[in-house]
């Protein structure tokens, strides 16, 4: 059968790369998809993002099913439009998406279904968001109420800081500031502490699957300093999910979700990201719901996964999920993310990147590492950046270390101008089993 993956990341390129490893897969579109599934066998890019023209595609190629990647064309309606066409997609619909399409909506949401999250205040008005600053203090979280590609949050350590993120997504002048159309309304909530995990999970909007856990790098720097970036690199699984707290998040947390949105009249179907702090004393406080697989932990969770891929989706559309189980590799999978020159807050566009592995001929899954581009085009018959996080190199091991060594043994041969890269991915989970 032939598939449809919409979108152009690295999350993309993971989900097309393991779908195709199904024998019942012959080819995996990608729309518009980038230069490492250009690359790759079995998998051919699709200059197209309109919605109609995609539903003409699909239909004319008799696409079996079609899986969304990012978030934008979820809020958009896209999967609201091909079911219209009778067409099976797998994702939530744009009324259930708000739960990541809008930050206000989710808290309200998690408050009135007793969803463990941080406090939190909404603000339309500058001054007034100010004033609650004034009086909160910091640290201080500031989050542009829609989307914003993963840069819309700021943990402002300071005062100040937090001031300056109001301004820059509030404007004085009542006008969108630097997160135009996602800024015009803030959310600002109470500073989490504790150790973060990624819990993402299938849901057919009844019953829920869970992927593996996983634990993202959102900060630029090493030892988790600089900016908050789409995330720099993850690891899977995240020790911090013992399999205690794993029955305690699909209890409190997921399935208070599923209910919840049947009750609104919107079954959720789709991935389902929550965004985990967890204290030290183990208590869990949901950070941000994201409607759809995370970006870097779809790469290491795919990497990992050894179930057929496209079964387990058409088990979710089929409202089975119920009747299916996802193998798992027993070890560790960690990527290490290459960025662009000027990531996150300009990142430059059209270096020539050198070092790249060939992809594997067969497109083979059982490798021990894998090279996903996210942020790249094909120029001239070369790789080029073409987004601010360009690669994820992906890499299995028996532990995290060695995970770890085998990630960036490869991403180390490979070289573009102002190549930024973390060089401590996974150091929490190093630090826990030393202790």
């Amino acid at each position: 059968m032939k598939l449809l993956v919409i979108g152009s990341g690295g999350r993309e390129h993971a989900l097309a790369w393991r779908l195709k490893q199904s024998p019942r897969v012959h080819k995996v579109f990608v729309a518009p998809g980038n230069g490492g599934t250009a690359r790759e066998e079995g998998l051919e890019n699709l200059a197209v993002t309109d919605f109609s023209q995609l539903i003409d595609f699909a239909r004319k190629e008799g696409v079996a099913f079609t899986v969304v990647g990012p978030e934008a064309p979820l809020a958009a309606g896209m999967v609201d439009a091909f079911r219209a066409a009778g067409l099976r997609i797998f994702g939530p619909v744009r009324s259930a998406a708000q739960l990541e399409a809008s930050k206000d909506y989710a808290k309200q949401f998690m408050v009135k279904y007793g969803i463990p999250t941080a406090t939190y205040e909404t603000f339309t008005d500058a001054a007034a968001a100010h004033a609650h600053i004034d009086q909160r203090g910091a640290p201080i979280v500031v989050k542009a109420d829609g989307l914003a590609a993963g840069k819309g949050v700021v943990v402002a350590q300071t005062a100040a800081e937090a001031h300056a993120a109001v301004d820059a997504m509030l404007a004085a002048d009542g006008k969108h500031g630097t997160q135009g159309e996602a800024g015009h309304r803030v959310v600002i909530e109470e500073c989490l502490v504790g150790e973060e995990a990624s819990f993402i999970v299938m849901i057919d909007g009844e019953h829920v699957l869970p992927m593996a856990t996983s634990q993202d790098h959102k900060r630029l720097l090493d030892g988790d300093q600089g900016p908050n970036t789409g995330g720099m690199g993850a690891y899977s699984p995240a020790p911090v999910v013992t399999p205690e707290m794993h029955a305690r998040v699909l209890r409190e947390v997921i399935r208070p979700v599923v209910n919840g949105m049947k009750q609104e009249g919107t079954p959720y179907t789709g991935f389902l990201y929550a965004g985990l702090m967890i204290d030290p004393k183990g208590r869990i406080k949901v950070l941000e719901f994201n409607c759809r697989f995370g970006d870097p932990e779809t790469q290491p969770i795919m990497l990992r996964l050894k179930s057929d891929f496209a079964t387990l989706v058409e088990a979710a559309l089929d409202g089975r999920l119920d009747q299916v189980e996802a193998e798992w590799d027993r070890r560790v999978a960690l990527g290490v993310v290459l960025a662009a020159a000027g990531y996150p807050e300009s990142p430059r566009r059209g270096d020539a990147i050198a070092g790249l592995p060939e992809p594997d001929p067969g497109g083979a899954a059982g490798e021990d590492c894998h090279v996903f581009h996210a942020g790249t085009a094909i120029q001239d018959d070369q790789v080029v950046t073409a987004g601010g996080r360009v690669l994820c190199v992906t890499a299995l091991g028996d532990t995290v270390k060695i995970a770890q060594a085998r990630a960036y043994e490869v991403a180390d041969q490979i070289d573009f101008a102002g190549r930024q890269m973390r060089r401590d991915i996974g150091w929490r989970a190093v630090k826990r089993n030393k202790k």
